[in-house]
């Protein structure tokens, strides 16, 4: 597959991890993403795609794009033979700014791109990114669309260093703490979180813990689980598999035989690192 990123530039920074584009053939029909404290936009120029966003929700069909607001459950992907997407790695609170409803009213249930920007919109882009010279014209395409689009939003300021300093403590964090430093009560903290984030910061704070944690398993190596829980600040073996199966449907030990199978299949891919095999 080919897969080429860039930070876009300030202000945009600040709301966005990366701007990409993929396009081939993936390693899997089906790919798992364990939730992790970001969003996804994907603007699809192949065919469609599907998703499952928790086992408890139907697999639907995606022909223009997606945007899927900070998970709180593992999601599925079903790639078609030749995929071809370019997208945004948000920041968990970057998508509020170009949403034209509550985050919270997408939790876990991720939309169209016409959904959110209307048919017009998403038929521009994507013929003008259809016609682009190659990958890099395309993310700045994707770009200037994103400026044009970056709209003022209440509350941004607050969550967005709430949310840095979760990031910076690798989720151990006290959330009451937080809203004491922040000088707001618990309840407007937890409001804003859910408008622009789409959970609670309880909820993130766990999502950054977790993901620092998986982050820091070798799966070329061999694993003390006790060890890791511990460094990670879980209460015991038991807390940080109980975590493990609520953000992955799997235990720690099915993950790893999971990974290991990524690592032995498609060594070097460009997209190991998060997905898992779903097949």
């Amino acid at each position: 597959m080919e897969y080429v990123s860039r930070v876009p530039r300030p202000p945009l920074d600040g709301l966005i991890d990366d701007l990409y584009y993929l396009e081939g053939a993936p390693p899997y029909a089906r790919l798992l993403l364990p939730p992790m404290p970001a969003a996804l936009l994907i603007v699809n120029l192949g065919p469609p795609f599907r998703v499952r966003a928790g086992t408890d929700i139907e697999t639907a069909e995606y022909a223009d794009g997606c945007v899927v607001t900070m998970p709180t459950r593992a999601f599925e992907f079903g790639y078609p033979p030749g995929t071809r997407s370019v997208g945004v790695h948000f920041k968990p609170w970057g998508p509020a700014p170009f949403l034209p409803m509550p985050a919270v009213e997408l939790c876990d249930r991720p939309v169209t791109v016409e959904q959110v920007w209307g048919r017009p919109a998403v038929a521009g882009l994507r013929d003008r990114l259809a016609a682009a010279a190659g990958p890099y014209e395309m993310l700045t395409l994707l770009e200037e669309e994103l400026m044009r689009r970056l709209r003022e939003t209440a509350g941004l300021g607050l969550v967005r260093h709430t949310s840095s300093v979760m990031a910076a403590a690798g989720g151990a964090v006290a959330i009451g703490d937080l809203s004491v430093a922040a000088g707001v009560s618990s309840t407007h903290l937890a409001q804003r979180f859910k408008e622009l984030i789409g959970v609670t910061p309880k909820r993130l704070a766990r999502a950054y813990r977790f993901t620092r944690t998986v982050f820091a398993i070798n799966p070329a190596g061999p694993v003390d689980w006790a060890e890791l829980a511990d460094g990670a600040g879980y209460f015991d073996q038991a807390h940080f598999g109980h975590e493990f199966r609520a953000f992955t449907g799997m235990t720690p030990t099915r993950y790893l035989d999971v990974r290991r199978r990524f690592l032995r299949e498609h060594p070097g891919h460009v997209l190991d690192g998060w997905p898992l095999p779903a097949d």
